[in-house]
């Protein structure tokens, strides 16, 4: 195992980091050190996740700046809101590289950030380094940083399908109205009424309606590829399945366009970005068609009636939503292929 990239993952008991523990196994170039959670330590993991009894034999170790630094290069933290704030930079100054999978580092305005999570912001320098690991958009930003904030399931599903149309101008900005269904992993792994099976099952509902901590997110991303300040409309449902995310948004063209102009479009943004497919016109994307993968799939077409553009947009949310995106970013960070460790068919059916 010598010589490989030592990993310690912080919050590893949630969904966020048993999928990392899942995609870092199996990567060529990464040993696992450290499997860190405030809540559990001292426990063995495999007593919160039998399926791996065989395969992670460690008992959970308490955050401990100090004793990571001794034991790892990189750390991931897939913490609640609030905790990487404190932690990330402790781990950077101690000269560890890290990858944020929560949302603390995202936002580089701390007021929207304490408006939004309704948490303490983080030091503004430290806002400032953190490099937003969208990576098909940003991923040049990503080789060598020490400090990334990787992105959120929705804006990542969101931001993908209308990038292209903003970069090029191709839409108007103050249209744009995003609908986004969310599987019940999203939600994490602790209790609550809504997620209880006979709430949840056989039912359908929109949650945080106009208040969705990602819209700032989302809004950033595309105002800063836009080169103006963007607002959109967001809202998120909760479906019955377990993973996945499928997002359509919709917006007013700047002038008449066709199905293939568009396809085309996003056919030349996103060559030779592996993870990143674009549907033939007429073909829309389900998300049992990326499950258990770092994809994500588009499907576009216009409305000559209205001259508006939709575009469909799905991941798996525990995947390229989280764990999945956040692998990508370590392999740009420390300039290997960017698919290493990440090629896994889609699970089907």
């Amino acid at each position: 195992m010598g010589g490989k990239l030592r990993a310690a993952i912080i919050g590893s008991t949630g969904y966020g980091g048993v999928e990392l523990i899942r995609l870092l196994l199996q990567h060529p170039e990464v040993e696992i050190t450290s499997v860190i959670s405030s809540s559990s330590a001292g426990a063995l993991y495999a007593e919160g996740y039998p399926h791996l009894s065989e395969i992670i034999t460690e008992r959970l170790e308490a955050i401990d700046v100090e004793a990571i630094k001794g034991k790892a290069d990189v750390v991931f933290l897939a913490t609640p809101h609030g905790v990487s704030t404190e932690l990330s930079p402790k781990l950077v100054d101690a000269g560890l590289k890290v990858i944020d999978v929560s949302g603390d580092l995202r936002l580089k305005s701390g007021d929207l950030y304490e408006k939004w999570y309704k948490h303490k912001p983080a030091d503004p320098a430290y806002l400032e380094r953190a490099i937003y690991g969208l990576c098909e958009v940003f991923g040049d930003e990503v080789k060598g940083a020490d400090l990334i904030a990787n992105p959120g399931c929705f804006p990542t599903a969101t931001t993908l399908g209308l990038v292209p149309l903003l970069a090029k101008g191709w839409i108007d900005s103050s249209t744009i109205i995003s609908d986004a269904k969310t599987g019940v992993s999203g939600g994490g792994r602790g209790l609550s009424l809504t997620f209880h099976y006979s709430e949840i099952n056989e039912n359908t509902l929109a949650y945080k309606v106009n208040r969705h901590q990602h819209t700032p997110e989302i809004e950033q991303t595309l105002s800063r590829v836009a080169g103006q300040e963007v607002t959109m409309t967001f809202t998120t449902h909760l479906l019955p399945m377990t993973r996945g995310i499928l997002v359509t948004s919709y917006a007013k063209l700047t002038q008449p366009r066709t199905d293939e102009e568009v396809l085309e479009l996003f056919r030349h943004y996103y060559e030779g970005r592996r993870f990143v497919r674009i549907r033939p016109a007429g073909k829309w994307p389900a998300t049992k068609e990326v499950l258990g993968s770092n994809y994500c799939d588009i499907g576009v077409s216009v409305d000559g009636r209205t001259n508006r553009v939709t575009v469909i947009s799905v991941i798996d949310n525990l995947v390229k939503g989280a764990a999945g995106q956040a692998v990508q970013n370590l392999n740009l960070m420390m300039g290997w292929d960017e698919g290493t460790g990440l090629a896994f068919t889609p699970v089907y059916p």
